[in-house]
């Protein structure tokens, strides 16, 4: 048999002197990738099913429990009115949750049934008492008309009206006869609350002692006090320098009987 030929076996040999260069492979096909799955750890879950669990219970305890409900109401400050009195207006109902009462309403039900009350605070006292803390008006001056007294306070609120003058307070006397302009200007109504300005004014000893507030005109009003003494006042201006005025003269003339501090700067004092 004949043997391989030449160009047989050169065949698949590289010639002498070129380089060698790498077989490239195509790549592999990549595995498709499995979707992320959102994984939530346990803490976080554990965490809010702790807080409702929580906020669970003091929902419970403060409007399910029969712990903190309403067992009793207290009433403080006050003087005049009775505290049954203030208990039945405020109409607090006993057994009720007390983190459900509505203090705003309580107190709206007081100062709108009892004028006497000037402020009233409703506190929550833990864990069943509801705190009633009443601020009364206080009477500076009175309306005589018939035989009925009405009680003004500082601020000119009429409050209260009864057959009997409480002590202490004095009444007023409105003497003033103005016509025309000077009625129209100078009406009952601004006569009555010169006066009131000027009873709130008074320091406290001559408040005690004063007995009547006359008042003949706007700049023309007198204190008669106990024992038959005078005080000429004036107008309701400079309130505060004539008391001061007034309070000196007392003490300067313990046995005077007629005082003028219509002028503060200039007052005068007789004996008789």
């Amino acid at each position: 048999m004949a043997g391989p030929t030449t160009t047989r076996r050169g065949a698949g040999r590289k010639p002498a002197g070129a380089s060698a260069r790498p077989v490239r492979r195509p790549p592999a096909p990549r595995a498709p990738r499995a979707p992320r799955r959102h994984r939530f750890g346990r803490r976080p879950l554990l965490l809010l099913a702790g807080v409702l669990l929580v906020v669970t219970g003091v929902l419970w305890l403060l409007y399910g429990s029969a712990w903190l409900r309403v067992d009793r109401v207290t009433v403080s400050g006050t003087r005049v009115l009775r505290p049954q009195e203030v208990t039945e207006v405020a109409a607090v109902r006993l057994g009720r949750p007390l983190a459900a009462l509505d203090t705003d309403a309580v107190a709206g039900r007081l100062s709108r049934e009892l004028p006497r009350v000037a402020t009233v605070e409703v506190d929550r006292e833990w864990p069943g008492t509801v705190a009633l803390r009443v601020t009364e008006r206080k009477p500076v001056l009175l309306l005589r008309k018939d035989d009925r007294y009405t009680e003004v306070d500082a601020g000119g609120v009429r409050f209260a009206t009864s057959r009997q003058a409480p002590a202490g307070v004095p009444v007023l006397e409105l003497t003033a006869r103005a016509r025309g302009i000077a009625a129209r200007r100078f009406s009952a109504d601004r006569l009555t609350r010169e006066a009131v300005r000027v009873a709130g004014d008074l320091p406290a000893p001559v408040a005690r002692a004063t007995r009547t507030v006359r008042l003949a005109s706007y700049d023309s009003i007198t204190l008669e006090l106990a024992g038959g003494r005078t005080v000429v006042w004036g107008s309701g201006e400079n309130g505060g320098a004539k008391a001061r005025a007034l309070t000196a003269l007392m003490k300067a003339a313990p046995g005077a009987a007629h005082f003028d501090v219509s002028a503060p700067t200039a007052p005068a004092v007789a004996r008789s």
